[in-house]
């Protein structure tokens, strides 16, 4: 594990900007790619030079965007039968799609915007967005609107604590050691977000009576 977040690292720094907008937009479709392993290195090498705050934060939205947007018209494309029959090869089994759609449904707009922000949840929220046809002008820009925030998150992560380090590179035991660390941070801060979106939600809903 060690080793493979300082190849990672590595990575990321010869890719450069097009390599960033690849990697996030396989992390937001079915590729199991965590962004966290993606950002906060570019994120670094943007603090020692190599590339900017601002294109990291571009260049990782963007990504989403369009990994985001293939999914959702390869879900409306496809239908929901084909999905339910396929979906467990693309690590989207009949009961998690049923409980995303569920999810979309009820929470629409924000829904796919908190869902940015939540592990796994992300990679495939295009899915039951897509098999609802939710208008994708507005699937669009609540993807883009969390994406960026979740990006942004990620390379402030990235850049102000890791990069104050510019030596941790050349030591992938410490490297490694720090983002476990410090991870948190980011982890509690989605968990933070979600739980208050869910909560007024839950405050506000109509009862099921009402709203059949």
């Amino acid at each position: 594990m060690e080793q493979g977040v300082s190849i990672w690292f590595q990575w990321v720094h010869d890719w450069g900007y097009p390599g960033i907008v690849l990697l996030m937009a396989m992390e937001s479709s079915v590729f199991p790619i965590p962004s966290e392993i993606i950002i906060p290195p570019a994120a670094y090498w943007a603090a020692q030079g190599r590339y900017s705050f601002a294109g990291v934060v571009l260049a990782g939205t963007l990504g989403s965007y369009l990994g985001a947007a293939a999914t959702y018209w390869v879900a409306r494309w496809l239908g929901r039968p084909l999905l339910l029959l396929y979906g467990k090869y693309i690590f989207c089994p009949e009961d998690k799609l049923v409980r995303a759609e569920r999810w979309v449904a009820r929470y629409e707009a924000g829904g796919v915007f908190f869902a940015r922000l939540v592990p796994v949840v992300r990679h495939v929220i295009g899915i039951p967005a897509g098999l609802i046809r939710m208008p994708f002008g507005l699937y669009s820009l609540m993807t883009v609107i969390g994406a960026g925030l979740w990006c942004w998150v990620l390379a402030w992560f990235g850049g102000n604590l890791l990069g104050d380090q510019p030596d941790l590179i050349k030591n992938p035991t410490l490297l490694f050691q720090v983002m476990r660390d410090r991870s948190y941070l980011v982890g509690g801060f989605a968990v933070a977000l979600c739980a208050l979106y869910i909560l007024m939600m839950r405050l506000t809903a109509k009862p099921a009576s009402s709203a059949s």
